[in-house]
C-alpha cells in the first residue's frame, strides 16, 4: 500500500477521521461503542504489555484500572485530545508523539475493531473506507474550531435532539471537557487553557450549535440533489 503524499509529523496535531465503507454503520449498539472506546485508549500506547485479546477478556473494572495504569506511564504513540464516535464514522484530534505514531495507532485500531466486528456479525471484508483522513492543525484558532466541530457532531447530525443530550453524550470527550464525566483520558489542557474556565468553553461550543446543524442540513440537501 503506498504511503501518504504528505507525511504525518511528530509533535503536530491532526484532525483524523475514519468512516465505514459506503458510509455503512460500524457501531451497532453499546457493546460496539464500548469496544472501540477502550481499544482507542489501549492502542495509543506503544507497548501495553498485555495482548488486546487478554485485555478484552478482563472484567470492566480491571480494564479501566489497566488503562489508568497505562496512562500513568505516558508511553504514548499519540495523545488523544478530543474524540467523538458516530454510528458510521468517528473523529479524533490527535497529537503524534512517536514517529509514525498516528499511522501505527490507526492501523492497530482499525484492524482490531474490524476483526471484532466481522466475527460478531459473521461477515468478511473491509469495514473502513480506505485510508483514514488526516488534516494538520496549523493554528490555535483552527484547533479550537475543530474541537468544537467534533464535539457538536452528534447534535448537528441529529444523533441527539438537544444540547442537554449533547453534553452527556457518552461516546464523546465533551462530557469530560465539561466536568460531567470524572474520567481523565483526554489531553484537555491544550484546549481548555485557552479559555477562562470550562463555562467559557461550553459557551464557545454551544453558541455555534444551531449554525453548524444548519450547515449539515444544507450539505445533505446539496448531496441529495
Amino acid at each position: 500500500m503506498p504511503g501518504r503524499a504528505i507525511p504525518l509529523i511528530t509533535d503536530q496535531v491532526y484532525h483524523v477521521l475514519n468512516r465505514g465503507t459506503g458510509s455503512q454503520p460500524i457501531f451497532g449498539g453499546k457493546r460496539d461503542y464500548q469496544r472501540i472506546w477502550e481499544a482507542i485508549f489501549y492502542y495509543q500506547n506503544q507497548n501495553p504489555g498485555l495482548s488486546y485479546s487478554h485485555f478484552a477478556r478482563l472484567p470492566l473494572e480491571q480494564r479501566t484500572d489497566f488503562l489508568n495504569k497505562l496512562k500513568a506511564k505516558s508511553n504514548f504513540l499519540v495523545e488523544i485530545i478530543t474524540l467523538c464516535l458516530l454510528p458510521n464514522h468517528f473523529h479524533l484530534l490527535l497529537k503524534q508523539i512517536k514517529n509514525g505514531g498516528i499511522s501505527l495507532f490507526m492501523s492497530n485500531l482499525s484492524n482490531s475493531y474490524t476483526r471484532y466486528f466481522n466475527t460478531k456479525n459473521k461477515r468478511i471484508g473491509h469495514l473502513f473506507q480506505g485510508k483514514f483522513k488526516a488534516v494538520r492543525i496549523e493554528t490555535d484558532e483552527q484547533l479550537l474550531h475543530v474541537s468544537r466541530y467534533i464535539h457538536l457532531n452528534p447534535y448537528s447530525s441529529y444523533i441527539v435532539k438537544n444540547l442537554g443530550q449533547l453534553e452527556v453524550y457518552p461516546y464523546s470527550s465533551l462530557p469530560e471537557y465539561l466536568g460531567i464525566s470524572k474520567s481523565s483520558f483526554f489531553q484537555k489542557g491544550i484546549i481548555l487553557n485557552q479559555f477562562k474556565n470550562v463555562v467559557a468553553y461550553k459557551k464557545f461550543v454551544f453558541d455555534q450549535a444551531d449554525y453548524q446543524r444548519k450547515l449539515e442540513e444544507l450539505k445533505y440537501l446539496t448531496l441529495e440533489k
